[in-house]
């Protein structure tokens, strides 16, 4: 391989690279100090500890299988659904996996992607992040209680046999991509994945400790701003670098990302204002943060910014209701989702997923046919296409149902090898029985160490 070959295209490739990196960033340090921060002082470490780790496992699993899984050729497990189900596994760690021109099969073979203008190796990275991020968002379902080392094969496992199968189907050119399910950068794969398998997974390992519960404040706010900070910026190549390419629709993701963003923001804080408690606060405005940036991903490219700022404010109100009534109520009630993922990822998700049924422009994005392959575009009910509802409602429900029964089965044979729980005594203590560790370890009183060098000097002079 030429390090430049005529087909690679500098910009692309740029861009391509830069956006991964802003989504990598979510991820390391984002939500890391984004969790580290908002969980008791006894818990940052071990939240750390978990998003690091898992990040690396995902990487691992997706170069090794995990890729060529979600994004190459069809295993092919079956007839009708089952034939364009998941991908082939296979090692993407070649010259030419990394240094050839970047292609998803499916997708190229039917003419429904132009051809990429950057190196393979862009590819793989840029769908590590995404995969690597979702068992991070999950996290935020089960801080407080599961065993660390049951996370590690959990990540794994998770990685293989649930995320690959959600990416296939939707972006890799499998059952509900041919269908014309719509999921930009992810409001299905990843964040209605993340909300399923979170509430799922908190209810096979079970609660925190009841005092843990009651007693739970943010150790560190300053550090929830900068890890909710980075994800909002971070979101720029997450939503940017989804057209894979450096152009036009690329830029009006960015900014119905923002947009959207903005409006939900605003909404929550307003909702806040007038509820009972008549205050709004940090963490409230990083909720209709967080909405809104899940909300807007599966419909950024695809939606004008009229439909950005609808998404942002149906949005941030359903989730709103969804956090202050419904988590009080039912199975929510039962289930300790620690952050409230399935509110804020998973029902956020879901709803961003339906509303580009209703709102998706098909002015926003054209897709060049190959050969005898038409041109496409994709419109909602409002321009006239009333049958995409009802597509992305399947989807969603694909993705709910299968990731709820997989993770399921997953924790419960992991649970046979590994306890998924912590044992009372690190449920207890939490980092320093876990890792040795403190976020914020006490150093000596100053009295202490003047009287201990005291102390020093005086047996050195012999006195």
């Amino acid at each position: 391989m030429v390090p430049d070959p005529s087909w690679l295209h500098a910009g692309d490739n740029a861009w391509q690279l830069t956006a991964a990196t802003l989504v990598g960033l979510m991820s390391i340090p984002g939500l890391a100090i984004l969790y580290g921060g908002i969980v008791q002082k006894k818990w940052a470490i071990n939240s750390m500890m978990m998003a690091f780790s898992g990040f690396a496992v995902v990487l691992v699993c997706w170069v090794l299988w995990a890729f060529d899984m979600g994004f190459g050729h069809p295993a092919h497990l079956g007839p009708g659904f089952l034939s364009s189900f998941v991908g082939q596994p296979g090692a993407v760690l070649g010259h030419l996996s990394e240094q050839g021109r970047a292609n998803i099969p499916l997708l190229s073979g039917k003419g429904l992607m132009p051809k990429f203008q950057f190196p393979q190796s862009d590819l793989v990275y840029f769908q590590f992040v995404f995969a690597a991020i979702t068992p991070l968002l999950f996290l935020g379902s089960i801080l407080g209680r599961m065993n660390f080392k049951a996370w590690l094969p959990f990540v794994a496992l998770w990685t293989t046999f649930v995320y690959t199968v959600n990416a296939f189907l939707l972006w890799g050119g499998g059952y509900w991509a041919q269908k014309g399910a719509l999921d930009f950068s992810g409001g299905y794969v990843i964040h209605l994945a993340a909300g399923t398998t979170g509430f799922v997974a908190a209810a096979v390992i079970g609660p925190r400790l009841r005092k843990d519960r009651d007693t739970f404040a943010p150790n560190n706010l300053l550090m929830v701003a900068t890890g909710a900070g980075l994800l909002w910026l971070g979101w720029n190549g997450f939503n940017g670098g989804d057209p894979y390419f450096a152009n036009a629709n690329a830029s009006a993701a960015v900014l119905n990302t923002n947009l959207a963003t903005a409006v939900a923001l605003l909404t929550w804080i307003i909702c806040d204002l007038m509820s009972s408690r008549r205050k709004s606060s940090l963490l409230g405005s990083v909720n209709g943060m967080i909405v809104g940036l899940v909300a807007i991903t599966p419909a950024a490219g695809f939606v004008n910014g009229t439909g950005a700022i609808f998404i942002g404010l149906i949005a941030s109100v359903i989730v709103w209701f969804s956090v202050n009534k419904l988590s009080h109520r039912g199975i929510f009630k039962k289930v300790d989702d620690t952050l409230g993922v399935v509110h804020t990822h998973g029902i956020a998700g879901l709803i961003g997923g339906i509303l580009v049924g209703f709102f998706a422009d098909p002015r926003m994005v054209e897709y060049l046919g190959v050969g005898k392959t038409p041109n496409a575009s994709y419109a909602g009910l409002l321009y006239g296409h009333p049958g995409q509802v009802l597509i992305q409602l399947g989807a969603g429900a694909t993705i709910i149902v299968f990731d709820g029964v997989m993770t399921f089965i997953i924790l419960k044979l992991i649970g046979l090898v590994i306890p998924l729980r912590m044992t009372d005594e690190e449920l207890q203590e939490g980092d320093l029985a876990l890792h040795a560790e403190e976020v914020y370890a006490e150093a000596p009183a100053i009295g202490a160490r003047l009287t201990s060098s005291s102390l020093e000097s005086r047996t050195r002079s012999g006195a």
